[in-house]
């Protein structure tokens, strides 16, 4: 698996792009900007969108949403908690950030489901608490981890937004994401990668 972090829009959010090395066919998480690097890197690696997937809807993960899925034509994933947020905008306008109406979501997954790729399969972790419907996903083959604002390299999503709760968010961490192994790297909604292991051991969020 190939994957491309592409950090975009006022908050720097990283979207990604994980392409099947054998098929070319690629899934983007979190296009939170209209940029053209999202193009960029789909040209460069000669990829083929399959599936455009939200962890949460935020607006700042959705903000190239609209141009992705017409571009692409590729379906839109979420969860169906998050779908309310979705409709407004992931909050966009509270901010005065100007961004596109999202469209609907195709398909809505729940925890246990699957989003197949080419070769890669990745595993749907339901993980409330930075948004009601915040999702991540484990490509347990391999060791990788896409999980928007729940953990970040020595910090964890903020829970003070509507629909937010601590005690949710450090549920999820707890039970879904602290049970993966200790390599299993971690590909966050902002920053750079971190592994489980060492959140583990040294986030202080976690002591």
């Amino acid at each position: 698996m190939q994957v491309d972090t592409l950090p975009v829009g006022p908050l720097q959010t990283n979207c990604y792009l994980a392409t099947c090395q054998k098929t070319r066919e690629a899934l983007l998480i979190d296009p939170g900007w209209n940029d053209t690097s999202l193009i960029q890197a789909i040209e460069s690696r000669e990829a083929v969108v399959k599936a455009i997937v939200l962890t949460h809807a935020h607006f700042d993960h959705i903000g190239g949403l609209a141009v992705m899925h017409e571009r692409t034509g590729a379906p839109l994933i979420m969860h169906q908690a998050d779908v309310p947020l979705l409709a407004q905008r992931g909050g966009a306008d509270e901010w005065g950030i100007p961004i596109q109406s999202a469209p609907s979501p195709d398909r809505l997954v729940k925890e246990g489901d699957r989003v197949e790729v080419g070769e890669l399969r990745f595993e749907v972790l339901f993980t409330p608490g930075h948004t009601p419907g915040h999702i991540c996903l484990h490509e347990p083959s391999k060791g990788v981890l896409f999980d928007g604002d729940v953990l970040f390299k020595q910090g964890i999503g903020r829970t003070d937004l509507p629909g937010g709760s601590m005690e949710d968010l450090l549920d999820s961490i707890e039970h879904k994401l602290l049970t993966l192994p200790d390599e299993t790297v971690v590909y966050p909604g902002h920053g750079s990668s971190t592994t489980i292991g060492e959140e583990r051991l040294s986030n202080p969020w976690l002591s």
